[in-house]
């Protein structure tokens, strides 16, 4: 006998075994419990999908009380270790890691397109030159929509795989571009000769050198956190891409929603308020003062909890251990000696341990995205470019589940009963 739930309801006095699968039962298993052959039958209610899951999924394992995250199985930390960004896209959308041949063809194929058409450049020259450089973007992607209609092909899976690699080829220059028309410097095109960061590195920072060497720490410790930043399951952005997909919307145009989700401050934003937040604290010595005003409720300790993890982000302590690799490099950033000791307070104190309140992966990454040079206005794009690649898995797999439908949830309408319209010389 399979595992099943026993619902009796308390109106009919009838009673239904709701078969339970994968720790699961289906919403629409509720639908045969009624109290009459017209009643539309029992739904759940559940603002911002805390219980619900609306699909089944085998990118990203998350058990936030243990602090565990894999893409695919494999644990964060032995890729963050062992794999370089490109190879995370690779097993992130085709389910495995590649062999050094499926490597070096699917670098090939992004390399060959990070190339922007000319007249993206032209779209990008009528932001006004302090558009906020996500707004760029966001708007940017969308666009390739109408440079690219083949892509509207979503059934043809050579056509999304092209789509793929224009979509993680051109996301760089993109943000590059971006970061490029707000300080009011010329463009710099793609160096293939480049790794997928150091390219970007180059794009962003070359000037009048004829060949661009970017510091090997840095390109490294970018790949790394473009590694943690590549999926993180079902979250506001991947289920914009889900959503926006399953209308069978092209995957620029989902994309750019995607990425206008991970545009709110809620989303995408945590880092830049890290930031904001250790430059108000100002010291060490202030911490004790600014620690008191977040138990009174005053302010709010950004950097810490997460709505996924109660327990330590994995993806905080590897960012950690990278800034440490990249200070030696560019100088020690004096934010880290405020949020190191901030760190340990709040890891010792009742009031935040009985909260589960630890730090997560927008702590540190702001820290060493400043820096590194990084403007705080472009952090949200700097997470946007590897999000890419979880993005585009997601809706790869929602495209080949044949139970998705587009999507479309119901709704507990609480509004006016009936009533006649009254022409505006009646209304009193």
């Amino acid at each position: 006998m399979s595992d099943q739930l026993k619902i009796t309801d308390s109106r009919t006095g009838k009673t239904y075994d709701i078969p339970i699968k994968d720790g699961a039962i289906r919403a629409m298993d509720l639908r045969q419990i009624k109290v009459s052959d017209d009643d539309f039958g029992i739904k759940s209610y559940d603002p911002a999908f805390k219980n619900t899951a609306s699909c089944i999924s085998r990118i990203t394992y998350i058990d936030g009380d243990k602090g565990i995250l894999r893409y695919r199985g494999y644990p964060i930390e032995q890729l963050a270790e062992g794999s370089t960004y490109l190879e995370v896209a690779y097993l992130l959308i085709n389910g495995e890691l590649p062999t050094r041949a499926q490597y070096e063809e699917w670098e090939h194929n992004i390399k060959i397109h990070t190339l922007l058409h000319e007249n993206t450049k032209k779209f990008m020259d009528g932001f006004h030159h302090d558009a906020h450089p996500m707004g760029m973007l966001v708007s940017t992607v969308s666009a390739l929509s109408t440079f690219y209609p083949d892509a509207k092909n979503i059934s043809d899976p050579e056509s999304r795989r092209l789509q793929t690699y224009r979509l993680i080829g051109k996301m760089p220059t993109i943000a590059a571009f971006a970061y490029r028309h707000m300080m009011g410097l010329p463009y710099i095109y793609p160096d293939n000769e480049l790794s997928y960061t150091g390219n970007f590195l180059n794009m962003l920072y070359r000037m009048t050198e004829r060949e661009y060497k970017p510091d090997p720490v840095l390109e490294r410790a970018l790949d790394i956190l473009f590694i943690l930043h590549a999926d993180h399951e079902q979250n506001c952005s991947a289920n914009a891409m889900r959503s926006i997909g399953s209308s069978q919307a092209d995957p620029y145009v989902a994309t750019a929603g995607a990425a206008a989700a991970l545009y709110g401050p809620l989303h995408g934003g945590a880092n830049e308020k890290v930031l904001r937040m250790l430059n108000e604290i100002g010291s060490v010595d202030r911490i004790p003062a600014y620690i008191d005003k977040v138990k009174s409720g005053a302010v709010r300790l950004m950097g810490f909890g997460h709505r996924i993890y109660k327990n330590y982000d994995p993806r905080a302590r590897i960012i950690k251990q990278t800034a440490d690799k990249v200070f030696e490099v560019t100088g020690r950033n004096p934010l880290l000696d405020i949020a190191l000791e901030l760190e340990r307070i709040a890891l010792e104190d009742d009031y935040f341990i009985e909260r589960k309140l630890y730090p997560n992966v927008d702590f540190y990454s702001g820290i060493i995205y400043q820096a590194m040079g990084f403007p705080t206005d472009a952090f949200t794009v700097l997470f946007a470019i590897p999000r890419t690649s979880g993005w585009i898995a997601q809706w790869e797999e929602m495209l080949n589940d044949s139970e998705q439908k587009i999507a479309r949830p119901q709704q507990i309408y609480l509004g006016a009963d009936k009533r006649d319209f009254i022409p505006m010389s009646d209304r009193g």
